[in-house]
Formats: C-alpha cells, sequence, structure tokens
C-alpha cells in the first residue's frame, strides 16, 4: 500500500481487514495458552474451570506446578546456560566474521561466504544427525588409537552448544554485517592517520558503532539456542533442555503445566525482544 497514490475506500478498508485478521491468526495461540495457564482443570485445553495458580505453585502429586518441578526447572536452566555459551561464543565469532568478509582485499571471500551460509540451508536435523556422526566416529577413533575418552565428543551439553554455535553465528554474522554496511570507512582511515593501529581503529571506532547489532544479535542467537529442538534432539546427553524435555513429557502426559511453561516463555521472549528494540531504537 503506497500512501501517497490515492486508494480507493473499498482498498483501505479491505487491507485493514487483512492486517487485522493477519494479527488475530498470530496472538489467538498466544492467547489462548496464556489464558489456560491458569485453568482449574487437569486438562491442557478447554473448557474453563475456573481461575488458579495450581500449575505455577503447586507441589501436590496430582498437580505439580512448574515452580515445584525440580525436572522441569533443571531442563530450564540447561536451556539458559546452553543459551548463554552459544550466544556468547556466536557473537564473538560472528562478529569477527562479520569484519573479515567487508574486507575488500580477501582470497576465497564468495566461497567461505557460501559455506557460511550453509548451516542456515541444511534442515536442522541433517545437521543434528551430521554432527553427532562426526563428533562419535572421532571419538571413537581418537580412543580407539591413543586410549583417550573425550566425553563431549558423544551426545552431551558441549556437543548441544558446538551443534547450535554452527549457525547460530551465521545470524550473527548476518545481522552485524547488515549494520557494518552502513559504516563510513572514513572514520576508520581517520584513526588510522592519527597513528592508530588497524586493532585499535577497530576496537575504537568500529566496535562503538557496531555496539547495537552485537547486543542485538547476542540476544537473537540466545532465543534460537533457547527453543532449538530439532537439531538438539540428536545431540543432547543426560542434560535435556527445555524443548527436548516438552517434548517427552508431550509424549506421555498432557497437563496444563504445559502451558504454565509456554506462558513463562512468551513473557521471557517478549521482554527480550523489548529490549532489543529498545536497544536498537534510532535515536
Amino acid at each position: 500500500m503506497i500512501r501517497s497514490l490515492p486508494n480507493s475506500k473499498f482498498y483501505k478498508i479491505g487491507y485493514r481487514i487483512y492486517i487485522s485478521l493477519f494479527y488475530i491468526f498470530l496472538t489467538i495461540p498466544l492467547v489462548t495458552i496464556c489464558v489456560l495457564a491458569f485453568n482449574d482443570s487437569n486438562f491442557i485445553a478447554l473448557p474453563w474451570e475456573g481461575f488458579s495458580l495450581d500449575w505455577f505453585f503447586s507441589d501436590t502429586t496430582e498437580r505439580l506446578g512448574l515452580f515445584a518441578d525440580e525436572d522441569l526447572l533443571i531442563s530450564i536452566w540447561t536451556s539458559i546456560e546452553t543459551g548463554l555459551f552459544v550466544a556468547f561464543l556466536s557473537t564473538l565469532v560472528g562478529t569477527f566474521a562479520a569484519l573479515l568478509f567487508e574486507e575488500e582485499k580477501f582470497r576465497f571471500k564468495g566461497l567461505l561466504y557460501f559455506l557460511a551460509l550453509a548451516p542456515l540451508v541444511i534442515p536442522g536435523v541433517i545437521l543434528g544427525i551430521s554432527i553427532l556422526l562426526s563428533s562419535t566416529s572421532a571419538g571413537i577413533y581418537i580412543e580407539d588409537n591413543f586410549g583417550i575418552y573425550i566425553e563431549s565428543l558423544g551426545p552431551s551439553f558441549w556437543l548441544v552448544v558446538f551443534g547450535q554455535f554452527s549457525f547460530c553465528a551465521t545470524y550473527v554474522m548476518l545481522l552485524v554485517g547488515a549494520r557494518l554496511k552502513k559504516f563510513d570507512r572514513t572514520l576508520e582511515e581517520a584513526a588510522l592517520s592519527l597513528r592508530a593501529s588497524r586493532l585499535e581503529s577497530i576496537w575504537y571506532v568500529t566496535i562503538p558503532f557496531l555496539r547495537p547489532a552485537i547486543i542485538g544479535a547476542f540476544v537473537v542467537a540466545f532465543l534460537i539456542s533457547f527453543s532449538n529442538f530439532n537439531t538438539t534432539i540428536f545431540l543432547i546427553g543426560s542434560d535435556l533442555t527445555l524443548p527436548v524435555d516438552l517434548y517427552t513429557r508431550i509424549r506421555f502426559s498432557l497437563t496444563p503445566v504445559l502451558n504454565a511453561v509456554s506462558l513463562m516463555i512468551i513473557t521471557f521472549i517478549t521482554i527480550a525482544a523489548v529490549i532489543n528494540i529498545f536497544v536498537n531504537r534510532k535515536k
């Protein structure tokens, strides 16, 4: 819709109806699951039986709430811990990659950039299986030939971190690279003309300009890691992340505590998104 051009009344009404239906379609499932988190019922869906906080705080066998379920809290903490490690590593490597690919004189730049984008094209299931087979094969080879057992090469917490890092770093590279394209290179040249080293010009001139994008990319990488399932399911060890834990619970039982967990996740992601918007807002 081009606002500078005249549009018919019918077109404007249809446009507003379309936008309204689009956002209703997106928000109704989220609102429904948030409301049912307070439903005083032993079932995950309707009908509404009354307001209750049991699915958050109850510690009885019949109704084990979110904050009383030790295994569920451990899986939440595991997801947070995994997300922090993945976000930190991805932000570090992705930022350096963005700086590297902006260099004009860079051998095999096109090929390496294509390989950096490959994890976004490969399905997460294939990526997870490939990493699992590669790491376990390497672990078996090292153990057979050198007698050294490396636990992290098998399904484990660190293998999950490595698997998620393999594609989260690409998201960071794209986000930081998009802002880097707006950077005025003459600022770096001015710093170099004042006898600053290349590293000093990047640290004191380029990085401050990229700071909002770096912070936003860190948040995005954390959220992608926190909610990832299709790659993590193949690499997980005894420490279950929240998505994998919820999947195993859904297979055997459906209780409204899943609604409570969903409400907490939606709230957390909303707060993180607001922080991201606040950091990257136009001054």
